[in-house]
Parts: structure tokens; sequence; C-alpha cells
């Protein structure tokens, strides 16, 4: 089917549209009015049924469609990307988990390495204007120069997970190069919020706290993570989608900056530029819980680093990104959101 040139780029899609993140800018999207496509297979890495509850309320918008598939599954997503003729592709869909990836590691190369590809096939064969994927600041690895910015070097990952995600933007270079697809990379920064991962520490704190079970505290409490909060990054990923890259004229071969490239290409960090240590983590979960939290303190775990925190001046530069939710606040909403789904 021909697409009229006049036409606003309107039809998206979301991958890993059942997901936290996915969920959530699928969202926003709809109420912007958007036409949106998800994606999911919804496996069982954390409970189907939350996974299930936010799709419900995605397919109760009239603009929304919805496709149960692995992005690993080469013929469907062929023939998918064909028929539905995509403007714009947000890729969230991911096997995440940096301790998951111990234990599970092909499941890491199927779906992040493998899937990744069939993405950017069918955003290459199907005049895709821009590909936004996801990330994440774990690319950051055994790097200790903080706060971590897009123009230091990556090459040093300390989890399978975390050198999937940097093969993913290697693979994006490649083809924002040899095809001319625009392609912008989002390293994400501990999200936070409503509908969240089951899986990430704030969510089986929360549950554990108001059960009365303890909690492990790796390195003792003294680890800092820069959380940042749903919203936060969704009005980012959003801002992000509007603007493909364009090449840099002053990307230099001879110096090459790692965060662009002579092709269409770009990398931004995404957070909340305001790292908090975990043991001042769990003291505000405890105020919003009106609960003290019984804790195991443990030493640091195989993959974990000591430190995030992202610089963020190019994503506020070049899209006006400014985080605007305070720890406080954004943990409180996640305790009324948890009181609410699981407590009603």
């Amino acid at each position: 089917m021909k697409r009229n040139p006049h036409e606003i780029h309107n039809k998206i899609l979301v991958t890993g549209a059942a997901g936290f993140i996915g969920f959530h800018t699928a969202k926003r999207l709809l109420e912007q009015g958007r036409e949106v496509v998800g994606l999911d297979n919804l496996n069982a890495y954390y409970d189907v049924t939350l996974k299930e509850a936010r799709l419900r309320l995605l397919e109760a918008y009239p603009g929304f469609r919805f496709l149960r598939a692995s992005l690993e599954d080469r013929p469907v997503m062929e023939e998918f990307f064909a028929h539905e003729r995509f403007d714009l592709v947000i890729n969230l869909a991911a096997q995440a988990g940096v301790r998951y990836s111990l234990q599970n590691p092909h499941t890491y190369i199927e779906s992040n390495i493998a899937g990744f590809l069939n993405v950017l096939e069918g955003c290459r064969h199907n005049n895709v204007k821009h590909l936004v994927y996801a990330s994440s600041s774990s690319v950051y690895g055994a790097n200790t120069t903080v706060p971590f910015s897009e123009h230091h070097t990556t090459d040093h990952p300390v989890s399978l997970y975390a050198a999937t995600k940097k093969s993913n933007e290697l693979m994006a270079h490649s083809y924002a190069h040899l095809f001319g697809l625009p392609t912008t990379g989002l390293r994400f920064f501990t999200v936070y919020g409503p509908w969240g991962r089951p899986d990430m520490a704030y969510f089986s704190f929360t549950k554990a706290i108001l059960e009365g079970q303890t909690i492990d505290v790796y390195n003792h409490g003294r680890m800092q993570r820069d959380f940042t909060y749903i919203d936060d990054i969704v009005d980012g990923i959003i801002r992000v989608l509007e603007q493909p890259p364009q090449p840099d004229p002053d990307w230099n071969s001879a110096v090459p900056d790692p965060a662009g490239s002579s092709a269409p290409y770009r990398i931004y960090n995404i957070g909340n530029n305001r790292p908090v240590e975990l043991g001042r983590f769990i003291e505000i979960l405890e105020e919003c819980l009106q609960k003290q939290a019984s804790k195991n303190m443990q030493p640091l775990q195989p993959g974990d680093v000591l430190v995030t925190c992202a610089n963020i001046d190019d994503l506020m530069r070049d899209a006006g990104f400014k985080p605007a939710t305070p720890i406080e606040t954004g943990l409180c909403c996640f305790v009324e959101w948890y009181r609410g789904y699981y407590l009603r």
C-alpha cells in the first residue's frame, strides 16, 4: 500500500508495550492521539498478570492495536513490518536484568541481539523515519569516571546484559552508516515508578517491608544509583522521537566521538543526574510506607557497579529534556500505586 507523502508521521510501533517503560510510553502517545501498534511476547521473566493488566489499559484506547510476538521470530517480524509500514519505531523490548544474565545467557543473545537485528532489518526495508531504542547505563561497566558521559568509551561491560546493549548501539550505527537509517539510543538510568518491574529493588523492597520480611541490602547500602522517574523518562523518549538525528558535519574520524557520527546516529544518557545512596533510598521508602525495614547487609554482587550518574547535558541541549521528579515524590507515587494495585 502506498503512503501519502504528506501524511503526518503518526503510526508508531512500540515494542515491549506490555513492559514497564513500553506501557507508559505507549499510553502517553495514545493520549496525544497517535496511532500505536504494540508488540510484546509477554514472557514469564516476571509476573505475566501485571503485563496483562498494563495491556488492558492500553487496549481501552481506540488508537491501539497489539501483536503478541517475539522479536527473534524472523518470519513474523518481516511480515509484520512489511504489512504495517510504520513511520516511527520505539524498541523497548529486551531481556532485562543484570543478575538473570548470569544464569540465562542464551536468552539475551536471542532477544537482545537476534531480535534487535530483526528490528533493524524491518526499519531498513520499510522506510521507517526514525528508530529510537533502549540502551542502558550498564554499558559504562568498569568505567569509574562519574558522571557518565556519552562521550566516554564503553568498551568494558561487566555483564552479558551490558554487552548486548553495547552491541545494540554498534549494530544501530552500522545501519545508520550503511543504509541511512536514523537511529537514537537512550541509555536509561534506573527507571522506577507506578506499574514498575517486580525484579527491581524498589519493588521487591516494598513488598518485603509491607510483609515484614527482611531485605538484602548489597554493598551494605553504599551503592549509588541515578534513580529516574518514569514520567521523566517518557518525556525524554517522546522529545527524542520527534527529532531524528542528522549526520554531524564536525565529526572527526581521527578522533571519533562515541556519541555521534558522520551517519544519522546519536546516543544519549537519560537519567536524573542526582544519584542517591541505596541506604538513603531505603529510608525514603520507609517514610512513604510508614514502616521500618529489616535489613540483611550483603557484599557487592557480581555484575553490579558502585555508582551510576548520568551526565544529561546533551539531551537537555538537543531535546529540552529536564527531569522534574524528586525521589521523595516518585517513590511515594509508586507506593500509592502499589497499595492500590496489590492491597485493594
